[in-house]
């Protein structure tokens, strides 16, 4: 279950993955399969090669792509969460839902 996040930020995180840009959305989340994560950030982009290019950077496969709708994405939890966020300057994001690397995927 998802929340946390406003329709103009799905809409806005939509229309950068559709323009072939790096986009980031952060929601709180609660799956039981993930004790210990409170958030996910979707990492998405509309153009593949430049997506799995990017995941390999931060040792993303891209068999791990979410090919949800027309919205690829990695899914980030957990520690790998927090780094990727910080490696990207997101210290917005890390800061509103208050991550501190210390969550275990």
């Amino acid at each position: 279950m998802a929340f946390g996040v406003k329709r103009q930020e799905v809409t806005d995180w939509k229309d950068a993955v559709s323009r072939g840009e790096i986009a980031f959305l952060t929601h709180y989340w609660l799956d039981d399969r993930f004790p210990g994560c409170k958030t996910v950030t979707k990492a998405g982009c509309a153009d593949l090669p430049k997506l799995e290019k990017w995941g390999r950077q931060y040792g993303l496969r891209p068999e791990w792509i979410d090919h949800k709708e027309r919205y690829p994405h990695f899914d980030l939890f957990g520690d790998r969460e927090y780094e990727i966020l910080k490696k990207e300057g997101r210290e917005d994001l890390i800061s509103r839902f208050r991550l501190t690397g210390t969550q275990k995927a």
